[in-house]
């Protein structure tokens, strides 16, 4: 088992964590984001090779304002 850790535990200038050994193979992940006329936009996460049952089941989506560009948190 791995330690938790909590934001007050991060540094800024501290390496990013690596993956163990038998950690689980990564999954290519997919985005989708969805721009409407009075509406925030959405951004909708997804396994890139999920079909069917599992496409409809293993996803999140947010609203802007609740995520960032990647760039910017770098």
């Amino acid at each position: 088992m791995s330690p938790h850790t909590t934001d007050d535990d991060v540094r800024d200038d501290a390496p990013l964590p690596t993956p163990a050994d038998d950690a689980e193979p990564s999954v290519p992940i997919a985005a989708e984001i969805v721009v409407s006329r009075g509406q925030p936009a959405e951004c909708t996460l997804y396994p890139a090779d999920a079909s069917g049952i599992e496409l409809m089941s293993t996803w999140v989506t947010a609203r802007e304002g609740s995520f960032v560009s990647l760039d910017t948190v770098r």
